[in-house]
């Protein structure tokens, strides 16, 4: 084969070119550490890098949630605590002025501690996050949920929502709660309604201070309510008659003191003897009379209402008996308001838990993640010196071979 100079200094230049990039690439590798300098290099290994690589992206998405999503409940947690130890003092403060020895001067002096508390509970009520909106106002955070109104009562302007944050492939998570479900969701004990059918009509004061003691001992009362009948001859003598059934059940008041009367969860007081002959339906919920109360109760409105009875409570017996009622009802009221809260923090405390479980597990994820890619992209050391040094004498004996074909010459043999 007939092989011309010139196509023997390409050939020669070619080889070169050929082994120093071959020595350079080997050197690139060890200085950067990546055994994958392009795709071309490895195309299977590089596109799974590329999938890895999206998924730690994600990773570090659902953990900057789960950050945020831990910040936001840790901080409703830490408000409900502060709540729950304000609503113990009030409900310390309605036992104390339930003392039936206590003047008007020492109620309206708990009264005023009651104001204290109420405008602290408001307060935390109002809390704002970190971005400057309403922890428990739903999704109108820049709106505040809870507002005074003009008679004192307390109303909620949010709404039902709660927002979510995703955490992982397939599970969000809420980050808070509407102030709805928490503060203005108690059972309210107070849902009896009297009516009179005396002949005639009987003191309003005969009969006060009606309220469900029991809510599970309250799923047997009568749907069409109990009726409270006074013997006439002798009205200390009382019979119960329960209307779905027609059962009756007798009692005898305490002569000249007020009696606690109790039937199927519910309980009320007959005040001092009635007049002969009187009788009262007393019904739940379920019978629909013209006005029924209401089914749920806020907290900072069970507050106010006792705030306001302590206040205009006189120093006599109607006076101890308006208070007797109302503290009675208040307690009531602020125990199912604290269950609910309760039941608030229980759920967060799980969340959390699902969270650090969450964290742990996209952590366990992300390192075998990494662990992959370390096998995919990076490089034995030992392996590519070895072939650098091999590549250098390749590259060396290729130099010296180049230079000495490169000077032979026919003519210096002449």
């Amino acid at each position: 084969m007939r092989i011309s100079t010139i196509q023997a200094f390409n050939n020669g230049v070619s080889g070169l070119q050929r082994n120093y990039a071959d020595a350079t690439r080997t050197q690139e590798q060890i200085s950067t550490g990546n055994r994958i300098l392009t795709p071309a290099d490895d195309p299977v290994a590089s596109v799974r890098l590329l999938q890895l690589e999206q998924q730690q992206n994600v990773l570090g998405q659902y953990s900057s949630n789960l950050t945020a999503a831990n910040s936001s409940l840790t901080q409703e947690e830490v408000t409900l605590n502060s709540v729950n130890t304000i609503m113990q003092r009030v409900r310390e403060l309605a036992v104390q002025a339930g003392n039936g020895a206590l003047s008007q001067a020492d109620r309206q002096s708990i009264s005023a501690e009651l104001g204290q508390r109420e405008d602290e509970l408001l307060g935390l009520m109002n809390t704002r996050n970190a971005r400057g909106e309403y922890l428990f106002a739903g999704f109108q955070g820049k709106s505040q949920p809870f507002v005074r109104n003009p008679d004192g009562s307390y109303s909620y302007t949010g709404d039902e929502g709660q927002r979510t944050l995703q955490i992982s492939a397939s599970l969000n998570v809420p980050i808070s709660d509407n102030g709805l479900a928490i503060f203005q969701s108690a059972v309210n004990a107070g849902r009896l309604s009297l009516t009179d059918n005396s002949t005639p009509a009987a003191p309003a004061s005969t009969v006060s201070g009606m309220l469900i003691e029991d809510e599970v001992a309250f799923a047997n009362f009568p749907t069409a309510g109990i009726q409270l009948d006074f013997d006439p001859s002798d009205p200390t003598k009382y019979s119960i008659t329960n209307l779905d059934t027609g059962e009756v059940t007798n009692g005898v008041l305490e002569e000249g003191k007020d009696t606690q009367v109790k039937y199927a969860g519910t309980s009320l007081f007959v005040n001092g003897t009635p007049p002969g002959g009187a009788s009262f339906v007393v019904t739940g919920p379920d019978a629909n009379p013209a006005s029924p109360p209401p089914n749920k109760v806020g907290i900072l409105n069970t507050i106010a209402d006792l705030r306001k009875s302590l206040e205009s409570a006189p120093d006599s017996d109607a006076g101890n008996r308006q208070t007797r009622d109302a503290v009675a009802l208040a307690i009531t009221n602020l125990d199912n308001g604290m269950t609910t809260i309760d039941l608030t923090r229980g759920k967060i405390g799980a969340r959390l838990n699902t969270i650090e479980t969450t964290q742990t597990d996209n952590d366990d994820v992300s390192l075998v993640n990494k662990s992959v890619q370390a096998d995919l992209r990076e490089l034995d050391y030992a392996e590519a010196l070895s072939r650098l040094s091999f590549q250098s004498i390749i590259l060396e004996a290729a130099q010296q071979s180049y230079v000495k074909i490169s000077g032979l010459n026919l003519f210096n043999k002449l």
